[in-house]
């Protein structure tokens, strides 16, 4: 009787190591991922603020072009 709870606790510990492996590789391919996707982020940003400059040319927003 004891050895057989004994058995059952070992396959259920054994069962969770296993659960908490996948868990720990979802998690990092998910951190990979998401970095992944923060660069995309910093460069998309870069390069719409490097389109909005050398579209305005340098003026404020506000500002009436000059053939106003």
């Amino acid at each position: 009787m004891i050895e057989e709870r004994l058995i059952n606790i070992e396959i259920k510990i054994a069962f969770q190591e296993d659960l908490i492996e996948e868990l720990n590789k979802t998690i990092y391919q998910q951190q990979q991922k998401l970095e992944r996707l923060e660069a995309v982020c910093r460069s998309l940003a870069g390069h719409i603020e490097s389109l909005t400059a050398a579209k305005d040319g340098g003026m404020p927003a506000n500002e009436r072009p000059p053939h106003y």
